[in-house]
């Protein structure tokens, strides 16, 4: 879709215009997927603020014919250490690129070395995060591929259960390796992390890693997990019990349940992100459970499965539409058990889009 990664690439030349750089140097692969749709393992982009007649791709020889096919509108060099490369580029055309951003979060002390050197008499310029700020507003080309990630993680999750996958003795490894199996068998492409699935009073670790511990019955079991398709990322986290809850459990669960409606009521445009969080956040605290949510309401996701904004009583910013977020409150209690309820969703005018439609209602699977 050369015409969308050309879009983009226009958007971006408005923020060199005003960091005032005549060029940015990408080197982060995602930033350069994001610009290009090259999906290959090296590459760096010089995009020039006069448009792309300036703008030029590097790759190596390994990707010759995908580059060709993947960025078939820009001008493209063939080249093993691609930003070296493309640093004498702009040397060569010093009165068109006397002032060079690059992404100065990524490159090494001594890449930055090599590159001076490479640019001559270019001006590098450290210009952090520029490709990132039009990241965190989504395209609809880019919420169209999380949706289909989170359709291809609930439909994992359906048919989990509808198998049966989640009954006492089966360890919590065996869950997982079932989990991710099932969202490739419905398109992703992998896993967005290594999934979490955490029973009994593992459940009451946030992040817990899966082992060999086996399901038993009244336990809560926690699942965190996510696909990705074209490269985009989808989050989502359900809490469920063996056999008939406990008092104690459909407490929690109705506690975090009321948590997250809150957060998810309060995920529109303009709204401080700090709030979003203690909107949920003060749910929990008025039932005396404050210190039990020990971690952020939520954060964005695309292209990485964490990225701005950020929901925590810290964090600073407010909602766009077009974001797109998690929502995801948890009450652990050590040693007994813990929940979490996540969604990711789009920020709209209208309200929040759930893109993760798997029932959030208590499920006592049997």
């Amino acid at each position: 879709m050369p015409e969308i990664h050309a879009h983009r690439r226009g958007a971006l030349r408005s923020l060199l215009t005003e960091s005032g750089v005549d060029a940015l140097l990408v080197t982060d692969l995602l930033n350069i997927r994001y610009l290009t749709g090259f999906t290959g393992s090296n590459a760096a982009l010089l995009v020039h603020t006069s448009g792309d007649g300036r703008t030029v791709f590097c790759t190596d020889g390994r990707y010759t014919t995908q580059s060709a096919a993947e960025v078939p509108d820009l001008e493209r060099v063939i080249e093993r250490a691609s930003a070296r490369a493309l640093a004498s580029h702009a040397a060569h055309d010093h009165a068109h690129h006397r002032r060079t951003g690059f992404e100065s979060q990524y490159v090494s002390v001594e890449e930055h070395e090599v590159l001076k050197v490479r640019f001559e008499t270019v001006d590098l310029i450290r210009t952090p995060g520029l490709v990132e700020q039009l990241r965190v507003v989504k395209d609809e080309v880019e919420v169209a591929a999380l949706r289909a990630a989170c359709a291809a993680a609930d439909r994992a999750l359906a048919d989990l259960i509808a198998a049966g996958g989640l009954r006492p003795g089966r360890t919590e490894l065996e869950v997982a390796r079932d989990l991710e199996h099932r969202m490739l068998e419905h398109g992703s492409s992998g896993p967005s992390f290594d999934s979490i699935v955490a029973a009994g009073p593992n459940s009451a670790i946030p992040h817990h890693q899966p082992t060999g511990a086996e399901l038993r019955t009244g336990d809560f079991v926690k699942l965190d997990f996510g696909a990705t398709v074209d490269g985009y990322h989808s989050d989502m986290t359900r809490t469920f019990v063996l056999g008939e809850p406990a008092d104690w459990q459909r407490e929690l669960y109705d506690l975090v349940h009321r948590a997250q409606a809150a957060g998810t009521e309060a995920v529109r445009p303009g709204a401080v992100v700090s709030e979003v969080d203690a909107a949920a956040r003060s749910v929990i605290v008025a039932a005396g459970r404050g210190e039990e949510f020990s971690h952020g309401l939520g954060h964005g996701v695309g292209l990485e499965v964490h990225e701005a904004p950020s929901f925590a009583t810290t964090g600073v910013g407010t909602l766009t539409a077009g974001m797109a977020v998690t929502v995801e409150p948890g009450v652990y209690l050590a040693g007994r058990g813990g929940v979490r309820i996540e969604d990711t969703l789009v920020v709209r005018d209208t309200g929040p889009e759930l893109l993760t439609l798997s029932t959030k209602d208590l499920v006592a699977v049997r």
